[in-house]
């Protein structure tokens, strides 16, 4: 009996055509972080970026021969946090911010308080809360090494908080996304303080998303113990709170206090200490510094609005400021109007409130935007698929 062997259209022998927007994406990428490396005049920015440009090169010509996103997405990551954060610990160097960390830590051990009594220069200031000296205690306890830079642990804490306010069974593919971004990437690699904070403010989302005002507030306390700019997360969770308790038909009169409650006690256990040690030093360090209020000038100086305000328009400093007031207004008014109905929806709102603060403040920089890139994509990886259009859309873009 003979048999015939049906025949096959020579497409079907061909792989798929490579999606664009990963080929796009990680040339983008590539092209940035070359750029940092021949433009910054800082060492560790230089050796990332040469390295990280190197990655995300391969990731493309993975990514452009068919590979798959998890495959590209592991090259990138190596290339851009592992390789240079192994070559940066090997030679003990990193960005400003993880030696001021390790020395506040010292220095809370020392004397109780992370701040020096008299900062003269721009590198004496800790514009930190006291809840940050925490990543340097290691270095401080059991001395330099690898295993005890403050880098390592500020990194740890920002991936661990981000993967569990993800969804289990779905976290793989978002944090390697959000790793390998280079926002992200270039503060894993020469040390951020930023990426804890935005860590620790998706968690807080996610439990209060889930009912749970007590870990919520936990959380939000933690990290409003490092930064100021996770302060606006603790209303944001409480609208959220309410909210639901409302669809819930449930009185809202105890998660949102819970909360609240737990958040400020949590955040005055770790600050009041060593704020009241020393009061005028404690103002100094994180209220006049980085407002640009002391005669050091902080390195925090990209040229968004309000630097542009503050440094180049006579008495710019005070409509800067005022322009701060009136995005904090906003964001509380959008709260009391249309709560958040869910913790994406959550993390949008804190999102864009931070990108305005972040754009309106005398002192700032294009690093501080770590934290709306996190909030946002976190609420992609999460949104449900019939809300949100744009969202779903980034939500595509990361998905395996």
């Amino acid at each position: 009996m003979a048999t015939t062997t049906p025949l096959i259209p020579p497409d079907q022998h061909r792989k798929p055509p490579p999606p664009p927007f990963a080929v796009l994406w990680w040339a983008l990428c590539a092209a940035a972080a070359l750029g940092l490396a021949v433009c910054s005049s800082l060492g560790p920015h230089r050796v990332w970026g040469t390295a990280a440009a190197l990655g995300y090169l391969a990731a493309a010509l993975l990514a452009l021969r068919g590979r798959s996103p998890r495959t590209a997405g592991a090259v990138a990551v190596t290339g851009a946090v592992l390789l240079p954060l192994l070559w940066l610990l090997a030679v003990e160097r990193a960005q400003l911010e993880v030696r001021v960390v390790a020395r506040s830590a010292g220095m809370l051990l020392a004397d109780g308080t992370p701040y020096l009594q008299r900062p003269l220069v721009p590198e004496d200031f800790n514009p930190y809360l006291p809840g940050m000296a925490v990543f340097g205690l290691p270095e401080a306890v059991a001395g330099t090494g690898p295993l005890t830079d403050p880098r390592l642990w500020m990194g740890a804490a920002f991936l661990s908080a981000f993967a569990l306010a993800l969804p289990a069974g779905s976290r793989a593919a978002p944090l390697r996304w959000i790793a390998a971004c280079p926002l992200v990437a270039l503060p894993l690699a020469v040390g951020g303080v930023d990426l804890p904070v935005a860590g620790l403010m998706c968690l807080g989302l996610a439990l209060a998303g889930r009912g749970r005002a007590g870990a919520a507030g936990l959380a939000l306390g933690a990290a409003a113990a490092l930064k100021w700019t996770a302060w606006p997360a603790i209303p944001v969770a409480l609208a959220l709170l309410a909210a639901a308790s409302r669809g819930a038909d449930r009185p809202a009169d105890r998660a949102v206090p819970r909360c609240g409650l737990v958040a400020l006690l949590t955040a005055a256990a770790l600050v009041l200490p060593a704020a009241l040690r020393d009061p005028g030093a404690f103002r100094a360090h994180v209220v006049d510094f980085p407002l640009g209020l002391t005669d050091a000038v902080s390195s925090a100086a990209s040229p968004l609005p309000g630097h542009l305000l503050a440094t180049h328009v006579p008495g710019g400093r005070t409509p800067a400021l005022l322009l701060l007031g009136m995005s904090a207004l906003l964001l509380a008014l959008s709260l009391l109007v249309r709560p958040p109905a869910t913790a994406a929806d959550a993390a949008v709102r804190l999102a864009l409130g931070l990108l305005l603060a972040i754009a309106f403040m005398p002192a700032s920089r294009f690093g501080y935007l770590v934290h709306p890139l996190v909030l946002a994509a976190w609420a992609a990886a999460r949104q449900p698929p019939d809300q949100h259009p744009l969202l779903v859309r980034v939500r595509k873009l990361v998905s395996r």
